[in-house]
């Protein structure tokens, strides 16, 4: 074992069971969510009576993986095929969640059960006309409940009652939980379900969860599956990213944008008929889709992040972000989080649609957009979410109040020192490049899949000197640098979308840099590179 990675290791307080955890080490963890047993008891209960059953899911990665984890697992479970539909919320018509849509294609196609991923537990009015239409619903959902709980026949949430461990579960997670406890019931084959990790891997890194002890299990081994998966689709899709080697990086910047793209800009049912179909040729039109539909996603986000710049001035007044345009609004979350990132506020952005505002939110630290939302309900038509990530409407008359009445929620908070929240910190620090071994990137990899609460390993370089300077890209703003240390030992850096002081940079100069690391091969040659997180600027000679 490479001396960094023990360093590290001790560093992080790190577990032999988290480095190599156990699979479902808690057997019978699935139990501790509430309503479990009564979603089981239906779901079987459906199998034997031969009910057809709606998964209504939601239009994020997340919604889409849990939504085939569903359906997967009631297949297994036995279920028939042409029993089973699928439906996901139109972005543009529905918004996030149920929509009176739901209750008239549940009459039409016949509906006995619907299973809700992702979504649902803010939705009692809907679910209360369903039961009026005596249409059976099954809630299973991650996010925080905003009002009452609906009259479902089960609702299971573990943010119901903030359970240690499983409070984390992302949608996808909580799907899978529904799968764990049909096989404890002998419905799915033991070890079948194993196959449903590489979804739950990939929805709950896209959606921000921490990697506690259950999400580590999970996501441990369906990276295991991702690299080994039966689904044209996920091959197709990495196919057309170019992904050559399968890790946390390329999860969160290649096959989830790509995956969320459908949705954004389009319709969400094109992602989940990629993960959903067996037939490759599908799957090569769909993935080459979504790879379109991401490149004009990153044209729309480039366009409204230029046309937000040029208001600083008017941003800067206020501790909360809230900014609005004619933007489109699948790039909102995404824009907001960049608005996070540059200007160390929390961040809403927000798009006019007929009469009214719709948008996304953006936080970090102590600044819960959830709680945020139920202090402003007077002056809101409706969102939800969670701490960190929202969504919601606003009518246009109501705008300005929301904008003051958010920001008088933040003052009255009176959070303190909300920007250490960002800093990049680094797990140790180190003066000799030669450190840096293709012996430590493997280590690393043991570490995997990264995320919340599992951070990619970061180093600081200090005082190494800048030796070439190389700006990148078309727009010349991605920067590529080359330093060496005291014993001229030298090490290739690279940043995307560098910030402008950084492109200022000149050789000579001595620099503290805070990196992570990764493996570049080129021409047969294996190197070890970095890709900056911060600087800290020294001298120039």
């Amino acid at each position: 074992m490479n001396r960094i990675f023990q360093e590290l290791v001790k560093t992080r307080g790190l577990s032999s069971d988290f480095i190599s955890p156990k699979y479902f080490s808690e057997p019978e963890i699935h139990k501790r969510l509430p309503d479990i047993e009564k979603a089981l008891d239906e779901i079987e209960n459906a199998i034997l009576k031969n009910q057809k059953i709606m998964v209504y899911g939601d239009y994020d990665v997340d919604g889409v993986t849990a939504t085939t984890v569903m359906v997967n697992a009631l297949k297994l479970a036995g279920v028939k095929s042409e029993n089973i539909i699928t439906m996901l919320p139109d972005r543009f018509i529905d918004g996030y969640g149920m929509s009176e849509r739901c209750i008239k294609r549940a009459k039409d196609e016949k509906i006995d059960l619907i299973i809700t991923v992702d979504c649902g537990s803010n939705n009692s009015e809907v679910i209360s006309k369903l039961n009026e239409q005596k249409i059976k619903t099954i809630v299973t959902d991650h996010h925080e409940i905003m009002g009452k709980l609906p009259e479902a026949l089960a609702v299971v949430n573990p943010k119901r009652d903030h359970l240690e461990n499983i409070e984390d579960l992302a949608g996808v997670g909580v799907a899978f939980m529904v799968a764990r406890g049909l096989v404890e019931r002998g419905r799915i084959k033991d070890g079948q379900e194993k196959w449903l990790l590489d979804l739950v891997l990939i929805g709950t890194l896209c959606d921000s969860m921490n990697l506690t002890k259950l999400n580590r299990e999970l996501t441990f081994y369906g990276l295991k599956v991702l690299k080994k998966t039966h689904r044209p689709g996920l091959k197709e899709l990495m196919r057309v990213s170019k992904i050559k080697e399968i890790n946390s990086e390329v999860i969160g910047f290649q096959l989830g944008p790509r995956l969320n793209a459908g949705g954004r800009l389009k319709s969400a049912e094109i992602s989940l008929k990629l993960l959903m179909t067996d037939s490759k040729t599908e799957a090569v039109k769909l993935a080459n889709e979504l790879n379109e539909l991401n490149t004009n996603r990153q044209t729309e986000q480039r366009s409204a992040l230029k046309e937000i710049a040029e208001r600083e001035t008017e941003i800067m007044k206020n501790p909360v972000v809230v900014v609005s345009g004619d933007w489109h609004e699948g790039v909102l979350g995404i824009i907001a989080g960049r608005l996070v990132e540059k200007y160390h506020k929390p961040a809403f952005v927000l798009s006019k649609i007929d009469d009214f505002y719709k948008g996304s939110g953006r936080s970090f630290g102590e600044f819960n957009l959830a709680n945020a939302l139920k202090n402003c309900q007077e002056n809101i038509l409706g969102g939800g979410g969670h701490a960190a990530a929202c969504g919601l409407s606003v009518s246009a008359e109501k705008l300005l109040d929301f904008t003051e009445d958010v920001n008088a929620y933040y003052k009255s908070l009176e959070l303190k020192n909300q920007e250490e929240f960002l800093k990049i910190k680094a797990d140790l620090n180190y003066e000799d490049l030669a450190d840096f071994s293709v012996e430590l990137l493997d280590n690393l990899s043991e570490l995997e899949p990264f995320g919340e609460g599992n951070k990619e390993p970061r180093f600081k370089l200090l005082g190494v000197k800048v030796l070439g300077v190389k700006k990148l890209g078309k727009d010349e703003n991605h920067l590529k640098l080359t330093v060496g240390d005291k014993d001229n030992k030298k090490m290739n850096l690279i940043s995307f979308f560098a910030p402008e002081k950084w492109l200022d940079l000149k050789t000579g100069q001595n620099l503290d840099i805070t990196a992570s690391l990764f493996k570049n091969e080129w021409n047969g040659k294996v190197s070890v590179e970095g890709r900056i997180l911060d600087i800290e600027y020294g001298i120039i000679e």
